[in-house]
Order: C-alpha cells, then sequence, then structure tokens
C-alpha cells in the first residue's frame, strides 16, 4: 500500500493498529477474484495471543450474505482498515509552492478466515463486540436486554475468525514535514474540524520529536 516502503510511516508498535481497529472497527472485508466475488463492510475486533501480539480478527457475517459461501469455498480474504484522513491544503501554509497532500492511518490484513456457525461462537462474538462498542457510553446497553429476540438474531449469524497472515499499514501523519509547515497544517485541520486526525498526528510527533509543535 501507499508508503508502505518508507519507515516513517510505518506503524510504531502493535498498539498503533489496535488504537487504528479500536477506533475505526468498520472494515471492508474482500474476497477478490472469481463469478462469486464478495466485499463485505462489517465491524472487525482485534484478536490477541497471550503475549498482547495482535494475531488474528474476529467479526460476524449474516449467514444469508453471500460472502458465507465464499469463505467456506475459499478461505483467504483481505480486511481493509481506514482511519482518520483529510485533505492537506497549500493554502494553509506560508510557502504556497507546496504541494497538496492527504494524511490518513490505514491497514490492510491478510486473512485466513474459520466460520462457525456453534451457538456459543456466536454468543461469545456478539457479546464481544456490543460491550466493545457500548463501554463507556451513558446507560450502555447489553445484549441480554434483548430477552427472547436475541435467539431469532442469532439464528441469523455466522461467526468468522480471520488469522492474520500478514499485514501492512501506512500512517502517513505528516513525518515528512518542517515543523513550520506541520504546524500550520494542524492549524488548518483543526479549523476544519479534523479532531481525530489532528489528535493522531499530534501523538506521532510527540513521540518522535519529545513535545508537541
Amino acid at each position: 500500500m501507499g508508503h508502505a516502503r518508507d519507515s516513517r510511516f510505518a506503524a510504531r508498535d502493535t498498539n498503533d493498529l489496535l488504537r487504528l481497529l479500536a477506533t475505526q472497527p468498520l472494515a471492508w472485508l474482500v474476497s477478490a477474484g472469481g463469478e462469486d466475488a464478495c466485499f463485505s463492510p462489517l465491524p472487525l475486533r482485534a484478536q490477541l495471543d497471550a503475549s498482547g501480539e495482535l494475531v488474528g480478527l474476529m467479526g460476524h457475517l449474516a449467514r444469508r450474505n453471500p460472502h458465507v459461501a465464499r469463505l467456506a469455498r475459499d478461505p483467504q480474504a483481505t480486511a481493509l482498515v481506514l482511519g482518520p484522513q483529510a485533505y492537506v491544503s497549500p493554502s494553509w501554509l506560508d510557502d504556497r509552492t507546496q504541494a497538496p497532500t492527504w494524511n490518513y492511518a490505514a491497514a490492510v490484513f491478510q486473512l485466513e478466515v474459520t466460520l462457525s456457525e456453534a451457538p456459543q461462537d456466536i454468543a461469545d462474538e456478539l457479546d464481544a463486540l456490543v460491550t466493545q462498542m457500548e463501554a463507556a457510553r451513558a446507560r450502555a446497553w447489553a445484549l441480554e436486554e434483548m430477552g427472547e429476540r436475541y435467539a431469532r438474531l442469532a439464528l441469523g449469524v455466522t461467526a468468522l475468525r480471520g488469522r492474520i497472515v500478514a499485514r501492512h499499514s501506512t500512517f502517513k501523519l505528516g513525518q515528512d514535514e518542517a515543523r513550520h509547515d506541520f504546524a500550520q497544517i494542524l492549524a488548518g485541520l483543526s479549523a476544519g474540524g479534523q479532531d481525530t486526525l489532528v489528535a493522531w498526528m499530534r501523538d506521532f510527533a510527540a513521540r518522535e520529536h519529545g513535545d508537541t509543535p
């Protein structure tokens, strides 16, 4: 993917990928090639091993989704995750000879997918997703509040686990900008309401320089 060969834009550690997945759980699951190619947007959760390493992505699909049959035939898939992103305008800079660019955080995961229609696997996945998404909400909702409606819902769901076989990420967050330009870009993005992207950029800059421009 773009800038993947430039170490300046690499994830610093697993925590960057975990943060990306936690803040942008809705991803594209892609099974390309052939007449039954499938492309499904779905929320994905990180799966960690005992050492805290990211080893898989967890999620679920509707059983009626043709993607389920495709994955049963061919378990290889790609997950595409796009985090905060925005256009960077030279109009914000003193040096108007600069070219426009785009700042973003993104990751690609090559997966080997295992499907399950076991009731406990489905219950575990749905409960984990709801718990993640409802965390810190006022009057947080819990899956058991569905009562008897849950059983009907679960019948239409297939749980999945994608073992990560390869991953690539790009965190293009102004690491190549001069500090004066970087500060002006932050100001322009902030004025446009791009608070999430600004937070990512400040965090990367703080770790790289030991302070925040």
